[in-house]
């Protein structure tokens, strides 16, 4: 397991360079937030630091067709621009405050009915930086920064008066990226020749010409990194990106950055074409539509299509109507990080009575959850009912072998969205969420370094005889939880994967769990901390279907995969947690079982302990008492099946803190 840090932002020498004394991580320089109108001055807590650190803050009403709105710590407070015009800067009172942990937007920008997006960019060496200066008619005038990098993009702006936002990015310049040729964040227009504007661009300055460079007149300067390292344990990891691809002849493309992308902002350069911005809170999923803006237009957030669909380590882009196209792009590292060190950071268990069709929002969970899955509990029982952001509103049921089912037929049907604080449900559809009058329960959960990861992957049509996947969860895999998407298979599950051998068993049916060697394994023949390795079986390897795998580990002080013998006597599973579990996940695997699950939301006490089962639509059953509290973990009771504690018995359990 990697080191953990907790500590804030990196600090680097006087110079803006050399490697981070402490960690830095994407999480505490850029964020994606979502906020509806309430009429009201409303503050926004995204844990970035900008009254300290300084940095930009871009605005934009998603459900309205209004202008972007662009504020900075370096200029005025209130001050604004907007990327879709040439209007010199005003000031409307539209940002009152910059804080230690976000920002507080006016009540004129937080109308009731209207939703909103912001990003927030922090100043900091080799991601963003903010310069303004003053125009004094000089050619070949160097301007100093604090990015301690040359910049992968770079945009001025007159601020004194009406001009385009000039802008240079790496993959359009030629030779010592020297800046002729020019974008303009506020038209479509594709490159263009416009000589020494600014350039040569170095890791400390940017030189400007005249027109950049007027006698009296104010301008501002956004720099963006590339691949700059910086950040993560090591001051390595990269998590900003200027680069360019070109589609073939169908218009796909596939980049690879090294890490999965949060946010992308891309143009075609090679012709006129917008400036999309899109963003996995908003919606970037694999499959299925997803939201994006134009930078370069005050139109209202487009849903019609999804260009670009997020991977492990880059992005496909699926431009079917710009065959052999080049364009340019600004992507930035999937979040967070840092290894958390609370459960209630990153699982948040919601027990509650469904109330179809009101469109209701849960907001307790308390941070923004990546996957949420479902279970109605009584009277009549249902299948539990997996959604997750990256594979957008679909959901999938371990009580079947079924199909993905897409829920976004209607908008106010099934799981409407994932939230800021928690996600919020609508009409009950196919899936029963929701259901009218009926007790379920909810598990949001966030993907996060050692804890949880997802991974959406193609098998190979060829059925060849191994496939390597990448994840993201830093760690080796501990348990890993794998369906087929577009065809009707069982579950597969790996547990006890950290050696050469591993039980396999189905989340859909009881049966008992198969110790298979990598080796001669069909399905799961490997897992590293980076990659895990399928085989030739149709169901994860081959046949070219649609596959999505859940990833778990121990965390320390957060989760627990684990695997115990039953004693059919009190027996108490130390975890390593200080206030018990909230989670309960067990499974026998020397012999047929069901998958039992227990949380806190409905009760983890002394007496009886509600459970449900996970591979049934079984109601839930309130009158045992299987499990208890204990502080280091859970205890099993001697009360307990042999399903859950026979003498002699194998189990694995996953515990969530």
């Amino acid at each position: 397991m990697p080191l953990q840090a907790t500590s804030g932002a990196a600090s680097y020498d006087a110079f803006g360079g050399g490697v981070p004394v402490v960690p830095a991580y994407i999480e505490e320089v850029f964020s994606t937030f979502l906020y509806s109108g309430t009429n009201a001055s409303q503050t926004i807590t995204n844990n970035i630091d900008l009254s300290g650190k300084g940095g930009l803050v871009w605005q934009k009403q998603r459900t309205t067709a209004i202008a972007h709105r662009l504020f900075d710590t370096v200029q005025t407070l209130g001050n604004e621009l907007a990327s879709n015009s040439t209007s010199a800067v005003t000031n409307a009172g539209n940002l009152t405050a910059f804080s230690s942990t976000g920002f507080t937007v006016a009540s004129s920008i937080s109308d009731v009915g209207e939703t909103y997006v912001t990003w927030t960019f922090r100043k900091q060496p080799k991601f963003f930086d903010v310069v303004t200066y003053t125009g004094n008619g000089v050619a070949g005038r160097e301007i100093p920064h604090n990015l301690g990098s040359v910049p992968g993009c770079v945009t001025i702006k007159k601020t004194s008066g009406v001009s385009s936002w000039n802008l240079w990015h790496r993959s359009i310049s030629t030779g010592d990226y020297n800046g002729n040729e020019t974008l303009f964040l506020n038209t479509t227009a594709a490159s263009s020749n416009l000589g020494n504007q600014a350039g040569p661009f170095t890791s400390t300055t940017v030189t400007v010409g005249e027109g950049r460079n007027a006698s009296g007149d104010t301008y501002v300067m956004y720099l963006w990194a590339h691949d700059a390292g910086g950040f993560g344990l090591t001051g390595t990891d990269n998590v900003i990106s200027c680069g360019s691809f070109t589609t073939d002849g169908s218009g796909n493309a596939s980049v690879t950055l090294g890490y999965e992308p949060q946010f992308v902002m891309w143009k075609k350069s090679s012709a006129a074409g917008a400036w999309n911005m899109q963003d996995v809170m908003r919606g970037m999923p694999v499959t299925g539509d997803g939201q994006f803006l134009e930078a370069n237009a005050s139109d209202a957030e487009y849903g019609a299509s999804q260009p670009i669909r997020p991977n492990a380590t880059g992005f496909y882009g699926a431009l079917t109507s710009n065959a052999s196209s080049t364009y340019i792009y600004i992507a930035i590292r999937r979040g967070p990080m840092k290894v958390p060190t609370s459960g209630t950071s990153v699982f948040s268990p919601v027990a509650r009575t469904g109330n179809s069709p009101t469109v209701t929002s849960i907001t307790s969970v308390g941070f923004p959850p990546d996957a949420v899955w479902q279970k109605r509990r009584s009277p009549d029982g249902a299948g539990s009912n997996f959604f997750d952001r990256l594979r957008g509103r679909r959901f999938l049921s371990t009580a079947t072998t079924a199909t993905e089912t897409a829920a976004n037929t209607s908008a106010t049907r099934d799981l409407v969205s994932f939230d800021m604080t928690g996600f919020t449900v609508g009409e009950q559809f196919s899936s029963e969420i929701n259901a009218n009058t009926k007790p379920e329960v909810y598990w949001a959960i966030k993907r996060a370094p050692s804890f949880f990861d997802e991974v959406c992957y193609t098998n190979n049509a060829s059925g060849a005889s191994e496939q390597v996947n990448n994840h993201n969860l830093g760690v080796i895999p501990e348990l890993a939880i794998t369906k087929v998407r577009n065809d009707v298979a069982s579950w597969y599950v790996a547990s006890n994967i950290g050696s050469t051998t591993f039980d396999r068993t189905f989340l859909d049916l009881s049966s008992v769990a198969v110790n298979v060697d990598y080796v001669s394994a069909s399905t799961y023949k490997g897992f590293t901390s980076t990659t895990f390795t399928v085989g030739s079986s149709a169901v994860v390897g081959a046949g070219g279907f649609n596959v999505v795998t859940y990833l778990f580990a121990t965390c320390a002080g957060v989760s627990k995969v684990g695997s115990y013998t039953g004693t059919a006597t009190t027996k108490q599973i130390d975890c390593g947690f200080t206030s018990g579990a909230r989670f309960v996940l067990i499974k026998r695997t020397d012999s047929t079982g069901d998958w039992y699950v227990w949380d806190t939301a409905r009760g983890i006490v002394s007496g009886n302990d509600p459970y449900l089962l996970l591979n049934s639509t079984a109601v839930e059953v309130t009158s045992t008492d299987y499990i208890d509290t204990y502080s280091a973990g859970f205890e099993i009771s001697s009360t307990a099946p042999a399903a859950i504690n026979a003498s002699g018995g194998s189990f694995i359990f996953l515990a969530i803190a």
